[in-house]
């Protein structure tokens, strides 16, 4: 079995997700692919044990031995020494000040120097930029638009968690402008009617102005709320991801004639690999940066 085969990890708040990845392609192994719910109240025994089985279930797809393995964790979190300060979140709380890097690698028979964790924020946009939308870009910024507002930056073959969800925005935070309950808040004040999701207005938008006109503001809120984060970081290109960026056609026009026409040239795109970003992106903690910039170039 190659030696580029590794393990790629997401570990949500419900759920862990694991599959081994190619990294001289740059792509998932489908057939690998596993996913298991996870009682995130459970107490550390049972965490680490569900989470064992879920990556041994991977490596075992393929009968290989455990290799290395990159892990997208949720902070805060020691990401270099694998120490968990999750608090009060309704999820992990048993998990506080534990090293998991130790008590994983315990559980899998394999050794610490053999697990890397990441920011699960930064792990979409390392991945997107490893072998998705952002690829052969040097420096990138990304948004995940969904329930929340994830952002990170990618520079140096590395992307970090940028925070900015609750950056000051108009009477507020950007988080309650871009996000699901904006457009749920938006439309009822508009309309008088209730939706349930981001999904059911991309349907009524169609036929329904009023559902036209809460994405066309939305655009303008995002462009908005991105010419202060381009103009911090100096992006070669903006990747969207999340459930809202499926609906990036409708918000596309007002988004571009609201970024500052300086930023006009910079190329925005859609997030591609989906669910795939995050497991390619833990796993390429383990993809060296000099074959990284390499096949960059080829």
């Amino acid at each position: 079995m190659s030696n580029s085969i590794v393990m790629g990890v997401d570990i949500g708040g419900s759920h862990i997700t694991a599959a081994l990845v190619d990294l001289e392609t740059r792509r998932v192994l489908k057939n690998t692919w596993t996913r298991n719910n996870v009682n995130s109240h459970d107490e550390v025994d049972e965490i680490i044990e569900s989470w064992t089985v879920a990556i041994k279930d991977a490596f075992n797809s393929l009968k290989i031995n455990i290799t290395k393995v990159g892990i997208g964790m949720p902070g805060p979190f020691d990401y270099e020494n694998g120490v968990c300060f999750v608090k009060n979140q309704d999820k992990y709380d048993s998990l506080y000040g534990l090293n998991i890097k130790n008590l994983l690698a315990s559980a899998l028979g394999t050794s610490p120097d053999k697990i890397r964790f990441m920011n699960d924020a930064a792990c979409f946009l390392q991945g997107e930029a490893f072998g998705g939308a952002g690829k052969g870009f040097s420096r990138i910024i990304g948004l995940t638009l969904g329930t929340g507002l994830g952002s990170s930056v990618y520079a140096d073959n590395i992307a970090t968690d940028a925070d900015r969800w609750n950056a000051p925005f108009k009477d507020s935070i950007a988080e309650d402008y871009l996000s699901t309950r904006w457009f749920i808040k938006q439309y009822k004040e508009l309309s008088g009617n209730l939706v349930t999701d981001v999904k059911a207005l991309v349907t009524l938008a169609e036929s329904d102005p009023v559902a036209a006109e809460v994405f066309n503001l939305f655009g303008e809120n995002l462009g908005v709320f991105l010419n202060e984060f381009i103009e911090a970081e100096s992006p070669e290109a903006i990747i969207l991801g999340g459930n809202i960026a499926n609906a990036y056609h409708l918000f596309k026009d007002s988004l571009k004639n609201s970024i500052k026409g300086e930023f006009s040239t910079i190329p925005v795109f859609q997030a591609l690999l989906g669910e795939e970003a995050a497991l390619l992106g833990a796993s390429s903690l383990w993809y060296q940066p000099a074959e990284f910039e390499l096949l960059n170039k080829s």
